[in-house]
């Protein structure tokens, strides 16, 4: 058996990779005249295929793709060709939602807004100031718009779109603050200890009106391109806050954003975009409500080692005759 490598890896994975791979053959190709050279022979591939060495490929038994998302690796032949193709899912999940969850209590304590107060040093609670400070006068009997305007967790409902990895792990999180779950997914049909019935797609109208927090944690699919739009955002409450660090392509972001001019939903937290980088002079840099990432909510020093290891582990299936532990469906792109 052979499994080619391109682009390259450096020594130190290369020794990690040989040793899983016993007598399995390594080609580390240098250049892409390399790669496709061995590939007309090779049993399995690891790195950024393409139709040219798919095309040469004459015994492919198993692609193992470089990154968890699969929109810009899959195409019409490799769909079609008779291999097992799987994926780097799992790695990010939960420093994701750790990155969700702070967006959560940024929108719940208001600490975007009093962040923007801090940069202009001016001390003022959120909502109506002089009303705020007749409550501290009065006692805990007088209901100011502040009351309103900072959330308890455990009084909220946070909704998750796709109960995959990531959408589990938000899940457990959330439910940690005491808040109420909500969640769809093709797939997954519960959440053990957290959510007893994970809905079907068809009732994500439910869902966004039941949801304070809504969470699109979906891989980008067919199904879910543009899957958020002006009928989405008009299905939330308008108190709702908008959090995607699924794909960008998932929401449209000309609609969000009229979503959010007409106050159609209260907020949005952003890590992914249409277009990337977001255009510098697009209106969501200056909305108070909205937060805004550069696609960094897996940004982590453990990630590498949690690749390498995705690796080495479906290597070592591989060469056991099972199938890779993050296998998926070609065809649903997951």
């Amino acid at each position: 058996m052979k499994l080619v490598l391109s682009p390259p890896v450096d020594e130190e994975r290369l020794i990690q990779i040989r040793d899983a791979a016993g007598s399995m053959a390594i080609v580390n190709a240098s250049t892409d005249d390399e790669a496709l050279r061995e590939i007309s022979n090779a049993d399995a591939f690891f790195g950024k295929m393409t139709p040219e060495l798919l095309a040469a490929a004459r015994q492919l038994k198993w692609v193992q793709s470089p990154t968890a998302s699969l929109e810009h690796y899959l195409f019409p032949e490799l769909i079609e060709y008779p291999c097992q193709l799987s994926n780097m899912r799992g790695l990010f999940s939960d420093v994701i939602a750790d990155h969700v969850m702070g967006y959560v209590l940024c929108f719940a304590r208001n600490l975007h807004l009093y962040m923007r107060r801090q940069v202009e040093h001016r001390w003022a609670p959120v909502g109506n100031e002089e009303m705020t400070q007749q409550a501290f006068l009065t006692g805990p009997a007088f209901v100011s718009p502040v009351d309103a305007a900072h959330k308890h967790l455990s009084d909220q409902t946070l909704g998750v779109v796709g109960a995959g990895h990531i959408g589990r792990e938000v899940c457990r999180r959330a439910v940690a603050f005491g808040m109420r779950i909500l969640a769809v997914d093709p797939l997954c049909r519960s959440i053990e200890g957290v959510v007893d019935e994970v809905w079907q797609p068809d009732c994500l109208p439910e869902l966004l009106a039941e949801s304070d927090f809504v969470v699109i944690a979906a891989p980008h699919t067919p199904d879910t391109e543009k899957l958020f739009r002006t009928e989405q955002f008009r299905q939330m409450k308008d108190s709702g806050i908008l959090i995607n660090i699924g794909r960008g392509a998932i929401v449209d972001l000309d609609d969000l954003t009229t979503a959010l001019e007409a106050g159609e939903i209260a907020g949005a937290a952003l890590d992914v975009y249409e277009v990337e980088p977001l255009p510098s002079d697009h209106p969501l840099w200056a909305m108070e409500n909205v937060i805004l990432t550069p696609h960094i909510a897996a940004a982590s020093p453990r990630i590498a080692e949690r690749h390498l290891a995705t690796l080495l582990e479906n290597i070592r299936l591989f060469v056991a005759g099972q199938p890779p532990a993050t296998l998926v469906d070609k065809r649903q792109w997951f």
